[in-house]
């Protein structure tokens, strides 16, 4: 079975980056090592050149040169060369004392197999020996002469390698340089990904919300996109909370309504069947509706007309029967015609709360109107109770605030009412009565 090596990213771009420098450092070492061959050989064919007149005198010597030429008597040197004058057809025409001692007689047709070639131009001749050949074509006493003059590759190959050396070494300096830079730049450049990392733990611990925005640009985008999926998380786990929460008080007075039934002696068992039917077909919807509540959210609110006064008579018989001992005085002012403007599931919510407050903290009077007036609607629910002091009516339509702990409750009912209103753009606002005690007044546009 092969084994698989899990390969970091910081390895995968070291391995990467030192092969490329590696690639390039080695190609730019050769290309440095060849030009400086290229640039002896020339040197060395620009100094022969200059040397043209011991050349020549060399020549003349061997009677290779007409007589007459005073400017070789200025230039007589004991220095002789390994040396070959060739043909147009690069026959040997002629033989230096030095090349003819050394058998050196087939230089030019030896040449000629690698004339064409890139210079330096290096040939191996009949002593075995590497020679560097440098072809002059000169004019001397008014005469071509196509001059092939040979070194011995020992010493200038031997310059090579020593400049050779120095190159790879100063390459391997600057390859450590580029490793520890390297280094540097992968702990700095990957260091927003470690910092990334310890965010990610931490929100899965539970110490913070979402990842913190000091990210270089390159890591912007998906941070925010994270911290965009963190906060819908976060928004659909809230309205799961929110839902439950809701739906558990909505059930909790539907429930009190089913045992006041079965408690009442006055109803017949046809009656009391068809009534608690009644609150488990409300029950049923109300978990249908926060359970879409809790997937959805309030998007996409449909704007519908429900009418008002057949939900307050429900809300009414079944407040009645929970609170029947207080033999509360319900009064409701409302037209047939009078509608409001959204689902009646969220109606059933906002009559349902204000209503079983009001129930439970009035002394004994209750007032139920709403209107559609002027492009509005308008809901007010008020009873004759304690009432809410001025201070405390923005708490009390946060989630888990009451005003009155004396009484049993969670502190939802208000906030729930308060949500409902926001996202038809409505307000819900909190009023003294003429009747002394609270007053909720709901406008929504229609």
């Amino acid at each position: 079975m092969p084994i698989k090596i899990r390969q970091g990213l910081m390895a995968r771009m070291f391995f990467t980056s030192l092969s490329i420098i590696a690639l390039v450092g080695f190609a730019l070492a050769a290309l440095i090592n060849l030009l400086h061959e290229q640039n002896a050989y020339n040197e060395e064919t620009a100094e022969l050149i200059a040397e043209i007149p011991s050349v020549a005198a060399e020549l003349r010597e061997s009677r290779q040169l007409p007589p007459g030429a005073d400017w070789l008597e200025h230039n007589r040197q004991p220095k002789r060369y390994i040396m070959a004058a060739c043909g147009p057809d690069f026959s040997q025409i002629w033989t230096s004392s030095l090349a003819s001692e050394l058998g050196l007689f087939k230089a030019c047709q030896a040449f000629n197999r690698i004339r064409n070639d890139s210079p330096p131009y290096r040939m191996t001749l009949s002593d075995h020996k590497l020679y560097y050949a440098y072809l002059l074509t000169v004019d001397l006493g008014g005469k071509p002469y196509s001059l092939l003059v040979l070194k011995d590759a020992v010493k200038i190959q031997q310059e090579n390698r020593e400049f050779s050396e120095r190159t790879y070494w100063r390459l391997a300096l600057v390859m450590g340089l580029a490793f520890m830079l390297l280094a540097f730049a992968g702990y700095w450049g990957l260091r927003p990904l470690v910092t990334l990392r310890n965010e990610l733990l931490n929100i899965n611990q539970g110490r913070t919300g979402e990842l913190s925005a000091d990210y270089p640009a390159e890591l912007r985008g998906v941070t925010t996109a994270v911290n965009q999926l963190l906060r819908q998380s976060s928004a659909q786990q809230q309205r799961v909370e929110h839902a439950m929460n809701d739906l558990a008080h909505s059930l909790k007075t539907r429930l009190a309504a089913v045992h006041a039934i079965t408690d009442d002696t006055c109803l017949t068992r046809q009656e009391a069947n068809d009534r608690i039917m009644a609150q488990i077909g409300q029950m049923d919807q109300l978990v249908k509706y926060q359970l879409k509540r809790a997937t959805m959210g309030r998007i996409g609110l449909k704007q519908q007309a429900t009418p008002v006064l057949p939900m307050l008579n429900q809300m009414q018989q079944m407040l009645d029967k929970v609170y029947r001992d207080k033999q509360v005085n319900l009064t409701l002012d409302v037209a047939a015609s009078v509608s409001f403007p959204g689902a009646q599931e969220d109606l059933m919510e906002l009559c349902g709360n204000l209503m079983e407050n009001a129930y439970r903290l009035c002394i004994c009077q209750v007032r139920v109107a709403a209107t559609n007036r002027d492009g509005e609607f308008e809901l007010t629910v008020e009873d004759d109770g304690p009432g809410i002091l001025p201070e405390l009516r923005y708490e009390v339509l946060q989630r888990g605030m009451r005003a009155d702990n004396r009484t049993p409750g969670q502190g939802i009912g208000l906030a729930v009412c308060d949500e409902i209103v926001s996202s038809y753009l409505g307000a819900l606002t909190i009023e003294d009565s003429p009747m002394e005690g609270a007053l909720f007044r709901i406008r929504i546009p229609m």
